[in-house]
């Protein structure tokens, strides 16, 4: 009998959480969307792309600020590729 009192104390716990959660986000109170403001400061890196080469290699397109870089990740580290400014035209199709 306790511990079906303690589950369901646990279960009302969860759903008081659950409910102010919800409660929160309706509100605009709490955000959880990815490249949101974080530390009251805006992100200025973004992973753009990935492409897994083999399981252990892969293909990293990264943009850091106006900047897209170019980087290999592999067992041994990773390394740079290559590296161009953003041209007018993908900072106009970007937004």
């Amino acid at each position: 009998m306790e511990e079906i009192r303690q589950a369901l104390g646990v279960l009302i716990a969860l759903g008081v959480l659950g409910g102010a959660l919800w409660w929160l986000r309706r509100k605009g109170l709490a955000q959880f969307t990815p490249g949101a403001r974080s530390g009251g400061r805006t992100r200025c890196m973004k992973v753009v792309e990935r492409l897994a080469l083999t399981p252990q290699h892969s293909l990293h397109l990264v943009r850091v600020g106006e900047r897209t870089i170019l980087v290999a990740a592999f067992p041994g580290g990773c390394s740079r590729v290559d590296s161009s400014p953003e041209s007018a035209e993908e900072r106009v199709a970007s937004r």
